[in-house]
């Protein structure tokens, strides 16, 4: 799967809660690692897991556009 920009919508929200990617990860029940290359942009999620990153980070609904693909 092609490398994605990061969003600096996540990023600006993950400061914003004050939430570390571990801490994203277990809200999220994945591994840190998986949620730190989908934030980087490095891994494309899957609409569950964007729709859960979104909750997590209250960025509801979260954008559904070519920007922000998902498999």
């Amino acid at each position: 799967m092609a490398v994605q920009t990061p969003c600096p919508a996540i990023k600006a929200a993950q400061q914003k809660k004050g939430l570390s990617y571990g801490e994203i990860a277990s809200k999220m029940g994945q591994s840190e690692k998986h949620v730190e290359d989908i934030c980087s942009g490095t891994e494309v999620p899957t609409k569950q897991e964007f729709d859960q990153l979104g909750k997590t980070l209250d960025i509801m609904p979260p954008p559904n556009d070519k920007v922000h693909k998902t498999k």
